[in-house]
C-alpha cells in the first residue's frame, strides 16, 4: 500500500504542474530580455510619475521604478530544535529526533531589484523523545513544542543583477529578520504529546523566566504562564525556480536565535547558562510562491528582472538614446564625402556621379559645368576648350554656297562678373562701349545676351541679375534699343560668365526676375 506522504507528495507535484500550464497559458511571459518597463507609463506609480516625464524629456539618464507585483507564499517542511537535545541521537525509549512539522505564509514586496522585504507567520509543532547522556549527569525527559512567530525580513537576491544574461530563472537569496515567538512546552508520555489535554510543563518556564519576555496564558499558583513569549534574530537563506511567469518553487532554510538566549525550546533548560548554549529553531521548507498584481500595470517581482537589460538594450537597438548627427567631410562640397571622393576638388557648382567626379556626358573631357555643346559627336573630337567639336564638312555640303550674312558682326566679347556680384566692373563697361559701337554700324544686327547659373535659386537669380546688368547698361547708357536685346539667362555653364552674341534671330526682350527677393543691389 502506497503511504499517505507518498500520496501527498504526489498531489503536491501534480498540482504544481497543472498550476504551472494554467499559469503559463493565461499570462504573458516576458521575453528573457525584456526592458519595456523602462518606457511604459503604465507600469509607473504616480508618486515616480515625475521622474518618468524627465526620463522621457531627457532630463535624467535614468529610468522610473516600475510598479511591481508581490509575492504570496505557502510553505511547509521540518522544524527542529537545536539544543541540549542531539539530533538523530536515538532517545532512552527508542525513536531518534527528527524534528516535527512547520507551515508557513508569507508576503514579500520589493524595495529594489536586489532587495525586498517579506512579512510572514510561521507556525511549528513536534515532539521531542527523552534523552540521558552517557555520564547521566542531566535528562531530558518526552515533551512537546509548539511555536508560533511572526517574522519580518530583510532579502537580498544575489543573481538578479548580471551582465551576461537576461532575466533570471533561479533566484537565490539571503534574509536577516527579526521575529517574535510564542512556544508552549508540553510534558509527553509514551511518546504522545499531551498539551491538548493540559499537562503543561510550567517548571522551564520558572527557570528560564528572567530570558522571556513575558508567559502567558493558564498561569499557576507561581504566576508563570504556560506560552512563552521572546525575542528573535533570524537568518538564512534560499533557492528559489521559476515555474511560469506568476509561479516559483523555493528551498527555503531559516534559523531562528533568541535574542535572550532563551533554553527552553527543547523542554529541558541546562545548566552551563545560555548565551551560545541556548536553544535555536531550524526550520526546512519547500515554498510555492505566486505573483499577485495585475500584468498590464505591474512588472514581474523585480528580484526576476535584471536591471541591465535597459543598459544593454539601449546599447543594442537604442529607443531613449540621443544619437548625435553623423558629420563627414566634403572639402569641396560636392555632395561624396572625403572618403569616397575620386575627385576631391570639384569645382564649385559641377554636377559629380556617385564618386565625385564631375559628369562628362559626352566623354569629351570638359566637365559638363563647362561643356558649351554637352553631346558633341565623337566624330567631332577633338574639342575646345569649352567642349564645342570640330566637325568636318559633309561631301554633299562641300559644293553649297553659303548664304550671305546679314549680320556682318563676327564676335562679341564675354563680360566676366566677380564671384557673387552683379556691378559691371570698368574693364566690362569698356568692352560694352564696344559692342555698342558695332550694333550701331550694324543695324540689321543683334545681341543675344546668355547668363549662366542654374544649380540653384541663387545662382539662377544672380544670372539674370548679370544679363540685366548689360542689357541696362547697353539701353540706358548707350543707346541700344531694348527690341535689339535677347535676353537669356540660368543656362549651365560658369555663373560669373555673360556671352555676348550676334544674331538676328528673335527672343524675349525682357524677362521678369526669377527670384526677386534674392537679387542683387
Amino acid at each position: 500500500m502506497v503511504s499517505k506522504k507518498l500520496k501527498l507528495l504526489l498531489a503536491f507535484v501534480g498540482l504544481l504542474q497543472i498550476m504551472s500550464y494554467a499559469q503559463t497559458n493565461t499570462t504573458t511571459s516576458l521575453s528573457s530580455t525584456d526592458a519595456n518597463w523602462a518606457y511604459d507609463s503604465s507600469k509607473v506609480s504616480t508618486k515616480n510619475m515625475p521622474q518618468y516625464n524627465e526620463f522621457q524629456n531627457y532630463q535624467t539618464p535614468y529610468p522610473a521604478k516600475p510598479r511591481s507585483m508581490w509575492e504570496l507564499s505557502v510553505g511547509g517542511g521540518n522544524a527542529i530544535v537545536i539544543g541540549d537535545r542531539p539530533i538523530l541521537h536515538k532517545g532512552d525509549k527508542g525513536g531518534s529526533y527528527v524534528g516535527g512539522m512547520t507551515g508557513s505564509i508569507s508576503a514579500r514586496f520589493p524595495i529594489s531589484h536586489v532587495f525586498s522585504g517579506r512579512l510572514g507567520y510561521m507556525g511549528s509543532f513536534q515532539k521531542i523523545p527523552g534523552y540521558k547522556n552517557d555520564a547521566g549527569s542531566y535528562y531530558i525527559p518526552y515533551s512537546g513544542n509548539v511555536t508560533h512567530a511572526l517574522n519580518a525580513d530583510l532579502i537580498a537576491s544575489l543573481n538578479t543583477i548580471s551582465s551576461h544574461r537576461g532575466n533570471p530563472k533561479t533566484n537565490i537569496y539571503v534574509f536577516v529578520g527579526y521575529s517574535i515567538a510564542s512556544t508552549q512546552i508540553s510534558a509527553g508520555e509514551k511518546g504522545f504529546l499531551k498539551y491538548f489535554n493540559g499537562s503543561v510543563r510550567t517548571d522551564v518556564y520558572a527557570q528560564d523566566n528572567s530570558n522571556l519576555i513575558s508567559t502567558f496564558h493558564h498561569k499557576n499558583s507561581d504566576g508563570i504562564g504556560t506560552q512563552a513569549l521572546y525575542h528573535n534574530i533570524d537568518f538564512g537563506g534560499g533557492l528559489a525556480f521559476k515555474l511560469s511567469p506568476r509561479v516559483n518553487l523555493a528551498f527555503e532554510e531559516r534559523i531562528s536565535s533568541p535574542l535572550t538566549g532563551v533554553d527552553i525550546l527543547d523542554g529541558y533548560v541546562g545548566s552551563r547558562g545560555h548565551g551560545l548554549d541556548a536553544d535555536k529553531m531550524a526550520y526546512s521548507t519547500i515554498k510555492l510562491n505566486f505573483n499577485l498584481g495585475n500584468s498590464a500595470t505591474h512588472t514581474e517581482p523585480l528580484w526576476w528582472i535584471n536591471p541591465n537589460n535597459y543598459i544593454y538594450n539601449e546599447v543594442a537597438t537604442p529607443k531613449h538614446m540621443k544619437l548625435p548627427p553623423v558629420v563627414l567631410p566634403d572639402a569641396d562640397g560636392d555632395g561624396v564625402t572625403d572618403q569616397f571622393d575620386m575627385e576631391p576638388n570639384t569645382p564649385a557648382g559641377c554636377a559629380v556621379d556617385v564618386h565625385g567626379v564631375s559628369l562628362d556626358t559626352d566623354g569629351d573631357g570638359v566637365p559638363d559645368c563647362r561643356d558649351k555643346e554637352k553631346l558633341t559627336p565623337q566624330n567631332c573630337f577633338p574639342v575646345n576648350a569649352d567642349g564645342v567639336g570640330t566637325c568636318p564638312e559633309p561631301e554633299c555640303c562641300k559644293n553649297i554656297q553659303p548664304a550671305a550674312a546679314a549680320c556682318n558682326i563676327g564676335s562679341l566679347p564675354s563680360v566676366q562678373f566677380k564671384t557673387g556680384s552683379a556691378k559691371l566692373s570698368s574693364t566690362a563697361t569698356s568692352l560694352l562701349d564696344n559692342v555698342a559701337n558695332q550694333l550701331t554700324s550694324n543695324p540689321d544686327c543683334k545681341v543675344k545676351l546668355v547668363g549662366y547659373g542654374a544649380s540653384d535659386k541663387r545662382a539662377q537669380q544672380l544670372s539674370w541679375d548679370h544679363v540685366n546688368a548689360i542689357k541696362t547698361y547697353l539701353t540706358e547708357k548707350k543707346g541700344i534699343s531694348e527690341s535689339r536685346i535677347i535676353f537669356t539667362y540660368g543656362m549651365d555653364g560658369n555663373g560669373t560668365t555673360v556671352d555676348l552674341v550676334p544674331t538676328t534671330e528673335d527672343g524675349p526682350n525682357t524677362v521678369p526676375a526669377p527670384h526677386p527677393n534674392l537679387r542683387k543691389g
